[in-house]
This record gives C-alpha cells, sequence and structure tokens, in this order.
C-alpha cells in the first residue's frame, strides 16, 4: 500500500507559521534575529526550526539567482505535449530528459492540455530557438510545443514537490 503522508498543517501554531514566514522571506536570517521577531528566546526559536525540518515541513534552503545577472536575461515556459502511446515510459523518459539541461529552471508535471511545462532561462531568442528545436520539439516522444515569453514574475515561496 502506498504510504500516505500526513498533512502537518492542523500541527502548526502561530510561532510555527511565523517563523516559516520569516525563513521564507530570508533564508538567511541568524537565529537570534529569528527569535526576536517572533518574541522567543534563541533557544525555542533553534528548537523550533530543527522539529520543521524533522518533520520535512521545511526542506530545506536554496539561494535564489537573478538570471539576467548571469547573462540569461530571457526566460520561458515551453508547454510541451507528449505523443500518445506509451504514455508512463513518454513521462518518465521525458521528465529525466528535460531535468538534465542547465537551461531548464524548473519542470512541472501537469494534467491539462499541456503534459509538461518546461521553465528556462536562456541568454537571447535565438538561444531559445535553438534550445527548444534540438533539445525539445526534437526528442522523439514530444507531439508539440507551445513557447511563451515571461516578462514579470513574482515567487511568494519555493514549494517543494509533491512527489
Amino acid at each position: 500500500m502506498p504510504e500516505v503522508q500526513k498533512d502537518l498543517r492542523s500541527e502548526l501554531d502561530d510561532i510555527d507559521e511565523r517563523l516559516i514566514g520569516l525563513l521564507v522571506s530570508d533564508g538567511r536570517i541568524t537565529n537570534a534575529e529569528l527569535a526576536a521577531r517572533v518574541g522567543v528566546a534563541p533557544s525555542t526559536a533553534h528548537a523550533r526550526v530543527q522539529s520543521l525540518l524533522a518533520r520535512g515541513v521545511i526542506s530545506g534552503f536554496t539561494a535564489s539567482l537573478n538570471q539576467a545577472k548571469l547573462g540569461l536575461k530571457l526566460q520561458a515556459l515551453i508547454g510541451v505535449t507528449l505523443r500518445v502511446g506509451a504514455r508512463q515510459a513518454s513521462i518518465t523518459e521525458f521528465a529525466d530528459h528535460a531535468r538534465g539541461f542547465a537551461e531548464v529552471v524548473q519542470v512541472f508535471f501537469l494534467g491539462g492540455v499541456d503534459d509538461f511545462m518546461v521553465h528556462v532561462a536562456v541568454a537571447d531568442s535565438s538561444e531559445l530557438r535553438r534550445f527548444v528545436v534540438e533539445h525539445i520539439s526534437g526528442h522523439p516522444r514530444v507531439a508539440s510545443t507551445r513557447t511563451n515569453i515571461i516578462f514579470d514574475y513574482h515567487r511568494s515561496a519555493v514549494v517543494e514537490s509533491f512527489s
């Protein structure tokens, strides 16, 4: 029987929620600052954060990159529809394929019109075209693609995958 993951939201109190909010805003905040902003002792803040990590509520800490500062000034979302037939093999194969490129920021497996949404960051439109043609549209399991340029976006938090 598959393992059912427990929903921990009901176990979080106001202090946990405030700690999470502060850490999402600034993952580099010191424990002393975290404790002061929440109004608890540093030892309490530390114990609470360790508990959130142990329970899997906080899955880790990551750096957010400014892609434009790295010369990757164009971002796009590529909607991908796979060919009909051997769906599970196609899904697994394409997901592994898409994750293997440095240009790929995120890969989403979807229910809806598209099977996947691939978020990429590249230098310019010619590099985007090359990437889509060579690595996405050219994949034998891909039936069609739709590319959308990202002008601007807002990210509230980094969310771990559902699997």
